[in-house]
């Protein structure tokens, strides 16, 4: 048996589903055995509410929630974890809005300037808009850049130190793009930005998919949904390096935290550690590149996206397992529903982008290490047979 083959078989909703392929990894990820486990045990065992009680089963559970702050920080590649913050969050999207409302309005001033990517997911443009609107309010004006991007749809880093000066604070951007698949080459950005500028890292689509080193990003703030990473919905986390400004700290009331989701996030980070990340990088990308190489060769179809990285030999990056498309003739929503009539599980709207991005729907197909080649081929044989229109 295979590597993947194993890792395939541990999966219970793919076993279980034969005949069926599930093709929506970017919305969420399915869970294996192990995490599964690791819930039930804990919610059989030793489940209580944590930093109130003082019985064994409550200190016990402090005790895991502690340990998965420095779990998350080895998982990331921390080179400073005395220094950084680990918060859970329900998600990516309650993440960048803490930073956002706690960290950002307090640490703007008058005449200041933040640069977002309007091009990229809601989640990761509202919350600053919505910080300097409260700013507004206040009688506190924050001048607000668009991402410059390239025909590609990567960020145009050429043009962004045009955009920078010495009132830029913030900078909002994405690993992986949620549509268009691509490495948004973060390394870039922070050339571009200069040593001092904080940059805010939505991490939602690259955190479970392939390895994430803060130390080589240099970033500021890392935030990620669980769910994507094959824990349970309704747990995130938002890592801050706590290096430039001051220390991030979520105002207010916290409550009783998500303690089986935080178990949960632990048992998938071991679990993908353990399958290794690099290999399941290698392996949704030879995916992308097989499910690229086929579409371009389809005049019905246009790809989104870099047009250079479709042929599986491109000499440029390939997409990160996320590939989306339209076909000319048929509308994204029939053509999904077309697929899930014979067995296909895609995503077919508008994938909740920003102002900037895509206005009209599309069809997403996004995969995992549970995904086989023979799946993409099947898919392809059928988007092949259906008319040109």
């Amino acid at each position: 048996m295979s590597w993947q083959s194993r890792l395939r078989a541990q999966f219970p909703i793919i076993t279980g589903n034969p005949g069926q392929a599930y093709l929506d990894s970017a919305a969420t990820a399915q869970k294996p055995q192990a995490v599964l486990d690791a819930v039930t045990e804990y919610l059989t065992t030793g489940n209580a509410n944590a930093g109130r009680g003082t019985y064994p089963w409550a200190n016990r559970t402090t005790a895991r929630i502690e340990a998965a702050e420095q779990r998350v920080r080895a998982f990331l590649g921390d080179p400073e974890p005395d220094r950084s913050g680990v918060h859970f969050v329900s998600g990516t999207t309650e993440g960048l809005r803490l930073i956002a409302r706690d960290w950002l309005t307090d640490h703007l001033r008058d005449g200041d300037e933040i640069i977002v990517p309007y091009a990229d997911h809601t989640a990761n443009t509202l919350p600053w808009q919505e910080a300097v609107d409260v700013l507004a309010r206040q009688g506190v004006k924050v001048g607000v850049r668009a991402m410059p991007y390239d025909p590609a749809r990567d960020y145009d880093h050429r043009a962004l130190p045009d955009l920078v000066s010495e009132r830029t604070r913030f900078i909002a951007t994405t690993h992986v793009h949620h549509v268009y698949g691509g490495d948004m080459n973060i390394d870039r950005i922070r050339a571009a930005a200069g040593p001092d500028v904080v940059i805010c890292l939505d991490a939602a689509q690259s955190v479970g998919h392939m390895p994430v080193s803060v130390a080589a990003l240099d970033v500021d703030f890392v935030v990620f949904s669980g769910h994507k990473a094959m824990a349970l919905p309704g747990i995130g986390a938002v890592w801050a390096a706590n290096r430039r400004g001051a220390r991030f700290t979520p105002g207010g009331w916290s409550g009783t935290p998500n303690t089986s989701g935080i178990v949960s996030l632990v048992a998938a980070l071991d679990w993908l550690e353990e399958a290794g990340l690099d290999r399941i990088e290698r392996w949704t990308v030879g995916l992308g590149a097989r499910l690229t190489d086929g579409l371009r060769r389809l005049p019905a179809y246009e790809i989104l996206g870099c047009q250079r990285s479709l042929a599986a030999d491109s000499p440029v990056q390939q997409r990160h397992g996320i590939v989306t498309f339209r076909h000319r003739g048929i509308g994204s929503n029939d053509l999904g529903f077309i697929l899930a009539a014979e067995g296909f599980m895609v995503r077919a709207d508008g994938h909740c982008q920003a102002a900037g991005g895509e206005n009209t729907t599309s069809v997403r197909v996004s995969t995992h290490v549970y995904n086989t080649m023979d799946e993409i081929d099947r898919l392809m044989d059928l988007l092949a047979g259906l008319p040109d229109y």
